[in-house]
């Protein structure tokens, strides 16, 4: 029984990680998002286990895009330092609650389902506004520089320390919200920095906040494995099909699938 258990996991974990990559491709997002949500409800996951495991997952695979986005120069200096400060400062703050909340199981479980239910509807509307999020900037286009940030640093600090603190409890933020957040924040910046310097700071965000629930026995190395041995080969595949399927489509379905996972979440 224990043998086919094993089985079982060698090939549903590298395909729920195939699954994750194909929409990852073919979309941007959707990783933590859908990834966290199938570990606790379709596999029974611990809350706690399943946020720690996907944010290394998400540490891990981001690396790859961040590097890429760093070499084409879709980064912008300035606004990725203040991320990466203020994030980490607010993932720090999100943690300390975590390990007060450590000793209390199921009051913990109940802020992070709480806190990834709520999470996934901001991503759901994020992905629904940024159509015409993108077609007011195009209308109301700027001659200022897009090579970094210009203003007052306050707002992008506000923002950083906000993302961390909900990627540390719900692995979900960086993403969809932290893009749409960051196109309003910033217009002069080109949709390719934005996006190239929001996948930059997720990288150091997503590795501490991983690291730091790994050291409190929130991370399962196994299931890290294999969910990452069938989201390599997806994310490939998802990122070649992405210019043969409609972008209507592929978002429309995102959408969907984050509504009916959140609506779970917080029933």
């Amino acid at each position: 029984m224990a043998a086919m258990s094993e089985i079982l996991q060698l090939i549903t974990l590298p395909a729920i990680g195939f699954a994750i990559g194909i929409i990852v491709g073919l979309t941007g997002v959707g990783g933590g998002s859908l990834m966290t949500p199938i570990l606790i409800g379709g596999l029974g996951v611990p809350p706690a286990v399943a946020v720690g495991t996907d944010l290394l997952f998400a540490a891990l695979t981001k690396s790859f895009g961040g590097y890429a986005h760093w070499r084409s120069g879709n980064v912008a200096p300035r606004l990725l330092k203040l991320l990466i400060i203020s994030s980490l400062t607010g993932a720090a703050i999100a943690f300390a609650l975590i390990d007060a909340l450590s000793p209390d199981v199921e009051q913990l479980n109940r802020l992070i389902r709480s806190a990834l239910g709520v999470a996934l509807f901001f991503t759901a509307a994020a992905l629904i506004a940024r159509p015409w999020l993108l077609a007011w900037r195009q209308r109301g286009a700027t001659t200022a520089p897009s090579a970094d940030i210009n203003g007052s640093a306050w707002p992008t600090l506000l923002l950083g320390a906000g993302i961390g603190a909900v990627v540390t409890i719900s692995s979900i933020g960086a993403g969809a919200i932290g893009v749409t957040a960051l196109l309003l924040l910033h217009p002069a910046l080109t949709l390719s920095r934005v996006v190239g310097t929001d996948i930059a700071y997720a990288v150091p965000l997503t590795a501490a906040a991983g690291l730091a629930h790994a050291t409190a026995g929130h991370v399962d190395v196994t299931l890290l494995v294999g969910l990452l041995t069938g989201s390599i080969p997806g994310i490939l595949l998802g990122a070649r099909l992405s210019s043969q399927i409609p972008e209507l489509a592929t978002r429309s379905l995102l959408v969907a699938l984050l509504g009916i996972a959140g609506a779970k979440l917080v029933a």
